[in-house]
């Protein structure tokens, strides 16, 4: 920056800091934007134009957007973690805990203390809502208590894999508990027994979107990549990654289209049957897929109101 001297206003508990610029302004970020004050210290709706070609407005802007890439990439993580319902060490969470953007990220989350060697006890678990050094990580139980866990490791559980789930939300909703990412009202889908026995999912079929590229737009906008006329999921569950295939068409993006069935696919890219496929992928795989069909076209019925 041109000048170091900064001075702050604002509460105490979220000051906003204000660095020199030119001609008496000060410049300072605010919610993602740059701001400025004028010499009497009002702060001004719009930067005035000899501001917005200053090296410190760009200076600050570049700072904007690498804290918004930065706390996009704690949430992806985060949620990364939770698909994978992968084990991290403790001291991880001790060392991230104070940076703001891991902190909301992680806040909430359920976990569940683990060994070493990746065995997680899943009758420990509780909502994340601390990492002490000294302490341990501090959770709150599904009975509402709290208490430190001393495990090297944690587990962060996908939802379909957290045996009381319902009593977590329940909790969750009288402590107005808000998680950065969706985890304890996530979707969760079960096969049903007569399902086990088959290589594809077809209760998604014939959703009707009047272009392809209608239902290319809600792939990308869902965050699901559509390879080959499919929208794909990959999970991890174990040591190797199974995907999520949802057909939503192949034909000229223009043209109409009617979404298909949902296979699982290992990775050798064979098509596996239902009963080979971790609760994890099948639920996830199904939330793709009813995700994308419930933005199809829809008849309005005759007489319907508007």
């Amino acid at each position: 920056m041109a000048k170091t001297r900064a001075s702050s206003s604002g509460s105490a508990e979220n000051p906003q800091v204000w660095i020199d610029g030119p001609n008496s302004y000060k410049l300072g970020l605010q919610n993602g934007k740059v701001v400025c004050q004028n010499a009497k210290g009002n702060q001004l709706a719009t930067l005035p134009a000899a501001l917005k070609e200053d090296p410190t407005t760009d200076q600050l802007q570049a700072l904007a957007t690498w804290l918004d890439d930065h706390r996009m990439e704690c949430l992806h993580t985060v949620e990364r973690w939770m698909l994978r319902s992968l084990i991290i060490p403790r001291q991880t969470l001790i060392e991230v805990w104070p940076d703001p953007d891991w902190r909301t990220a992680l806040e909430n989350m359920v976990i569940a203390p683990s060994s070493d060697n990746g065995k997680v006890d899943r009758d420990q678990y509780g909502l994340l809502k601390n990492a002490d050094a000294n302490k341990g990580v501090g959770v709150i139980d599904v009975d509402g208590e709290s208490k430190w866990l001393k495990s090297p490791c944690v587990a962060f559980l996908h939802p379909i894999l957290i045996g009381e789930l319902e009593d977590l939300r329940d909790l969750a909703n009288d402590l107005g508990v808000v998680q950065s990412v969706e985890q304890l009202y996530r979707p969760v889908f079960r096969p049903e027994k007569e399902q086990f026995q088959l290589n594809s999912i077809r209760d998604y079929e014939n959703g009707e979107f009047e272009q392809l590229n209608f239902a290319l737009g809600v792939c990308k906008r869902l965050g699901y990549p559509v390879r080959g006329g499919y929208a794909t999921c990959k999970v991890w569950e174990g040591t190797s990654p199974l995907e999520a295939r949802y057909y939503v068409g192949s034909e000229s993006p223009e043209s109409q289209t009617f979404t298909g069935d949902l296979i699982f696919v290992d990775d050798k890219q064979q098509a596996i049957a239902i009963r080979e496929v971790g609760p994890v992928t099948f639920s996830e795989g199904v939330r793709m897929a009813s995700s994308i069909y419930a933005k199809r076209k829809v008849e309005k019925k005759e007489g319907a109101e508007s």
